[in-house]
């Protein structure tokens, strides 16, 4: 289980920017409530030109943490991404990426920062999907901390959860791969019915130029014949 918290820092500090619409910038923060409960956090925000947003989670000292991310939408699909750890040493820097994994196994205790950048962007908005993973998976069942043998029921609950686990991420990757796609091709279109509105326009003048020339022309002669 995980409780939330909100945390305002004052405008002042730039490493700790999350927007540029409030003079007191305010970051949710999980807390994990069970020692080592693994706690997963999966977010999708949208990340304006020229600004940076980070996050922050409390995790103890030699706990994993897994983080995956990826620019669904946006410009040229690119994020600055860098973490750090409590005393602000950099574990993990990448510049336009569009999508990466980091792993790492803390080695103090405190608050772990996931920064993403675009401030290399002017114009172009990016939209960015985040998954933080922290601690370790609980034994599905009381008996595999112990050296018992599974029996061949509690075999096969493992097995179909663990295959589960793979569906479930798979599921994740699919509807990623999908708004990614999905939001490419509704750019393409929009794109495509604005370039044939456009040809339609330029289709239509030129048309109505070719016709007031001809009548000119025969107008012309008109003119010339009554004199």
């Amino acid at each position: 289980m995980v409780s939330l918290r909100v945390r305002c820092y004052p405008a002042g500090r730039s490493h700790l920017t999350v927007g540029h619409s409030n003079p007191n910038r305010c970051l949710t923060e999980a807390r994990p409530k069970l020692k080592r409960t693994p706690n997963i956090q999966k977010v999708t925000f949208e990340l304006p030109d020229n600004d940076k947003q980070c996050f922050y989670e409390d995790i103890e000292n030699g706990v994993k943490f897994d983080i995956d991310f990826q620019v669904i939408a946006g410009g040229n699909y690119d994020v600055d991404c860098f973490v750090t750890d409590p005393l602000h040493n950099i574990l993990y820097h990448e510049r336009k990426k569009q999508y990466d994994s980091f792993s790492h196994t803390t080695a103090m205790g405190g608050a772990y920062q996931v920064c993403f950048s675009n401030e290399f962007s002017t114009f172009s908005h990016k939209i960015v999907y985040l998954d933080i993973r922290t601690g370790e998976e609980r034994p599905l069942l009381p008996v595999m901390n112990s050296a018992t043998a599974l029996t061949q029921l509690e075999s096969t609950c493992l097995s179909i959860h663990e295959i589960l686990k793979v569906v479930s991420e798979s599921q994740t990757r699919y509807r990623l791969r999908e708004a990614h796609d999905r939001i490419r091709a509704e750019d393409i279109h929009e794109r495509v019915n604005y370039w044939s509105v456009g040809e339609t326009a330029l289709l239509f003048a030129v048309s109505l130029g070719q016709v007031l020339m001809l009548r000119s022309f025969f107008s012309d002669k008109k003119g010339s014949i009554g004199t």
